[in-house]
């Protein structure tokens, strides 16, 4: 290369971290090298005894898993983006004229991670570095759930009753192979009910907007006080949220309230959370074919001021990465809602840590 085109090069990278490159601030607040331990022994990386080319650095590609995430970026445009950006080259460790990984090494990379459980176990350490930071899940948890779209299915009536019945794609579709691997049977359609509450001319509120929605659901549980993502679980989008709250319950929060809305109240729900020593802070449901009493609803509207902290995280997913699930089945949907979450976590980590700076 050039020697001037060397210190041009330089001399932009420069003028990148004076404006504030946040790949520099996540690289310096996130300590990627706490992962490779995990990454090395969950994808069974070996010593290179053996020859062949060597593979990409674990952690290399783990970073790039992170800014897909944060940009909800395809594979192919992923490896375009790699290249192209400077920026992104820097936080991943590349220089120009080397080797990039394409977008079937991606895509390897992030299945393997998936199929080992890799990246539970990459979640679950960063947990334990947001303890060794002082981050300890205290002050309670909130409990929510939200859809995330995918690419809309257009089945017949007998296509979609086989796919209710459990059949696989290949029995449903076993002389068309290319048209079965692009079907995702584990995805589901729901109704939304929701927005922004719409009044007729004499002040009575209309009926709720219900919008058909294709996809999954994430189910996250938060802790109160610093507003990190500790535990989740993916279903397809007509599960019922009441259901999974057995399985996102964090028992690490050193308080032992729990924050819901009245999807989560049931009987049974209510003895499981009584039985493990919990306080239910969950909202009760009207009263059928009566009015909501005064006093439960003073206390749902104390809930809530607690419990709509949690809206903020799928605001942030939804508005900042454009979260959407590009993958088919639940398992390559619940990796990209794992990626997703710890990107969250990592936005979430830079903003206490400087707001300690300024403390």
């Amino acid at each position: 290369m050039d020697p001037q085109s060397l210190f041009s090069l330089n001399d932009h990278l420069e003028a990148l971290s004076k404006d504030g490159d946040p790949l520099e601030v996540l690289q310096k607040t996130v300590d990627f090298e706490y992962f490779r331990g995990r990454l090395i022994e969950g994808l069974g990386y070996g010593d290179g005894s053996k020859g062949g080319r060597p593979p990409f650095d674990p952690v290399m590609m783990f970073k790039a898993l992170i800014l897909q995430a944060q940009h909800n970026l395809s594979d192919a445009r992923m490896e375009f983006m790699i290249r192209d950006r400077l920026s992104w080259m820097r936080f991943l460790g590349l220089s120009l004229g080397d080797r990039t990984p394409d977008e079937n090494t991606i895509r390897h990379f992030r299945n393997r991670m998936t199929e080992t459980g890799t990246l539970q176990q990459v979640m679950k350490a960063f947990d334990w570095q947001l303890h060794k930071k002082g981050y300890i899940p205290m002050s309670g948890q909130i409990i929510d759930a939200s859809l995330v779209p995918a690419p809309k299915q257009r089945n017949t009536d007998s296509e979609r009753d086989a796919i209710k019945s459990g059949k696989s794609a290949q029995d449903i579709w076993p002389n068309a192979p290319n048209k079965a691997a692009q079907k995702d049977i584990d995805a589901r359609w729901t109704l939304k009910i929701g927005g922004k509450v719409r009044y007729r001319e004499d002040g009575t509120p209309l009926p709720m907007i219900a919008l058909p929605v294709f996809g999954y659901k994430s189910h996250i549980s938060i802790d109160r006080r610093f507003g990190f993502i500790r535990s989740m679980a993916v279903t397809s989008a007509s599960a019922p949220d009441g259901r999974l709250l057995k399985q996102v319950v964090s028992t690490d929060n050193t308080s032992g309230e729990v924050w819901a809305d009245s999807a989560y109240r049931s009987q049974s729900n209510e003895k499981w959370v009584s039985e493990r020593m919990l306080t239910s802070r969950i909202h009760r449901r009207k009263p059928k074919g009566k009015p909501m009493p005064k006093a439960t609803k003073r206390a749902n509207a104390a809930k809530s001021s607690i419990r709509a902290h949690v809206e903020h995280v799928f605001a942030h997913q939804k508005n900042k990465f454009g979260l959407f699930i590009r993958t088919i089945g639940l398992k390559r949907a619940e990796a990209k809602m794992i990626l997703a979450n710890l990107a969250y976590n990592f936005d979430r980590l830079i903003f206490h840590e400087r707001s300690r700076a300024v403390a």
